[in-house]
């Protein structure tokens, strides 16, 4: 389908949003250039150069040991010259903590809008927030077009470290393999579950047991953080379903998220990091971070067990996934989605410095 058709079967509001992201991946499209011409140019920077190598060398990877799909993706370079791709916004009613979602062609329902431009996605968050809903808005290193390009490498993605850019890779790429429109739980946690397993298996072979042990340790202070954040969300779950005036409701609410920053901040102590959800206290944390964290991690241990069950092969994992997606959403999300049991935050980890 092209962009014109599916602009024409949309209304006014749908007809701009999805044109500025049609406008958006034309510029996108239009900035690439070969990774093998970017590393002949005289005039490229070592430091990039350094980059693109470690790019092709996990590129490779992916196909050859991961079964991730062999295409375009990935073996071209665009420099977008802003610190983003794109930004998320991320909505939720005031008393609920499911995410509202946006419907479209292709894509299905999703539980965010992205935009190519940070004004436009402040834009559009002020207008829910005037609504009444709990806003945030994010910014994205990469994103998939499922295969339908050729997605680029992106200096947005490379402010992160090897291991981290070869994880984007994996990820993104696993979006390819399995898809399923309107439900973003269940793409996510699929694509996070594959770029785990992907950055093990990629550090094994370069015998890198120290990076992989810096990743575990990243890893395993993030799953503290997210137990919280976890924990949090299914408060105000239960909160939200009772009956109550809503200025006693939206006390109860300040209080249980000043509980949050107050246990972000002493699990930030215990750690000896100065984690990366500061930002989000600052602007004031609310229903919609909780939603956009959910969408990522809550179903990863349901497919963490799936893999396990096919003992880490992914050709069959990558089938077992595709028959759920089958299924009913209501069946694969009662076979993968269940709550997970937080881990205990408990940490034994002693790093002393940077961002989860």
């Amino acid at each position: 389908m092209t962009i014109v058709a599916v602009l024409s079967s949309l209304q006014a509001c749908g007809t701009m949003y999805l044109a500025q992201a049609a406008r958006g991946q034309w510029q996108v499209m239009h900035a690439r250039e070969p990774i093998d011409v970017v590393l002949a140019r005289k005039d490229t920077p070592e430091d990039l150069r350094a980059r693109l190598v470690e790019v092709q060398a996990a590129r490779a990877f992916a196909t050859r040991e991961l079964g991730l799909p062999d295409n375009g993706s990935y073996r071209t370079y665009a420099d977008l010259k802003r610190p983003f791709v794109v930004w998320n916004v991320v909505a939720t009613p005031e008393f609920s903590v499911e995410p509202q979602r946006w419907c479209f062609p292709i894509a299905g329902c999703v539980a965010y809008r992205g935009y190519f431009s940070e004004s436009r996605a402040e834009s559009f968050a002020n207008t829910l927030r005037n609504r009444g809903l709990d806003v945030m808005v994010g910014g994205v290193p990469a994103y998939s077009t499922l295969g339908r390009f050729s997605d680029p490498v992106l200096n947005t993605m490379l402010g992160y470290g090897d291991t981290e850019l070869a994880a984007i890779i994996f990820h993104e790429l696993s979006h390819q393999v399995v898809y399923v429109a309107g439900d973003s739980e269940f793409n996510e946690a699929f694509a996070t579950t594959v770029e785990q397993a992907g950055i093990e298996r990629w550090l094994e072979l370069r015998g890198r047991a120290d990076l992989y042990q810096r990743y575990q340790t990243r890893r395993q202070r993030e799953q503290l953080f997210i137990a919280l954040f976890t924990s949090t969300r299914n408060r105000l779950a239960d909160l939200y379903a009772k009956e109550m005036p809503a200025e006693v409701m939206r006390k109860r609410k300040r209080a249980i998220f000043a509980e949050l920053e107050d246990d972000i901040r002493t699990l930030e102590k215990k750690l000896g990091i100065t984690s990366g959800y500061r930002r989000w206290m600052k602007e004031g944390l609310n229903n919609a971070h909780l939603a956009s964290v959910a969408t990522y991690y809550d179903c990863v241990p349901g497919f963490q067990r799936l893999l396990d069950l096919h003992n880490g092969n992914l050709p069959a994992f990558y089938e077992a996934v595709r028959e759920l997606a089958r299924k009913p959403r209501a069946e694969r999300h009662a076979q993968l989605c269940s709550k997970p049991t937080p881990p205990a935050a408990n940490p034994t980890v002693t790093s002393t410095a940077s961002t989860p």
